[in-house]
């Protein structure tokens, strides 16, 4: 597992919604963020991550929780794939991984090859989730941050393999541990 507390703040932005609209950091000064970056939209380990937060939504925003999803594909590739749960969200679009970059969000190819990964990838199938088409740079990792309402980076999880997430309530406990 490879966790790590970080003091850094958050770098700013502005980006473009799956359905359209302007996001911009700023928005939700005072706020805690979750800003959680997957692969592309119509990769099988992401949308089993994203229905199973959508499963515990409530508890989530009960907790004051900003949830800021990114997928680095494009807003028609996000409603196609990402968007057929009907979503309590908007997820963050970044075909040109500029946000990966400025968070600088890993890759590693040798992250396809484990045990984890290929139980993950049948618990996905198991559950209607199909691998489609493959967008963006295709090795990388799953990264996910809490920001507190300072903009400060409170915690950073970044996966080991292309299906290390954090669990939902080790992000909560995260979340809620400075407060």
């Amino acid at each position: 597992m490879s966790v790590k507390i970080v003091t850094n703040k958050a770098l700013g932005f502005t980006a473009t919604t799956h359905l359209g609209s302007t996001i911009n950091l700023n928005d939700f000064k005072e706020k805690r963020i979750w800003l959680a970056f997957f692969r592309y939209a119509s990769c099988p380990l992401c949308n089993l991550h994203i229905h199973n937060i959508i499963k515990r939504f409530d508890e989530i925003e009960k907790k004051g929780l900003i949830f800021l999803p990114v997928f680095q594909s494009s807003p028609a590739e996000v409603l196609k794939y990402a968007g057929k749960d009907a979503l309590p969200f908007q997820i963050i679009c970044d075909p040109k991984e500029e946000l990966y970059k400025l968070y600088n969000v890993g890759n590693s190819y040798s992250g396809f090859f484990s045990f984890s990964v290929m139980t993950k990838i049948a618990a996905a199938m198991k559950n209607g989730f199909m691998p489609g088409k493959m967008q963006g740079e295709i090795s990388r990792l799953p990264s996910e941050l809490i920001i507190d309402q300072n903009f400060d980076i409170i915690y950073r999880y970044d996966g080991k393999d292309i299906a290390d997430h954090p669990s939902i309530d080790m992000i909560l406990e995260k979340a809620i541990e400075r407060f």
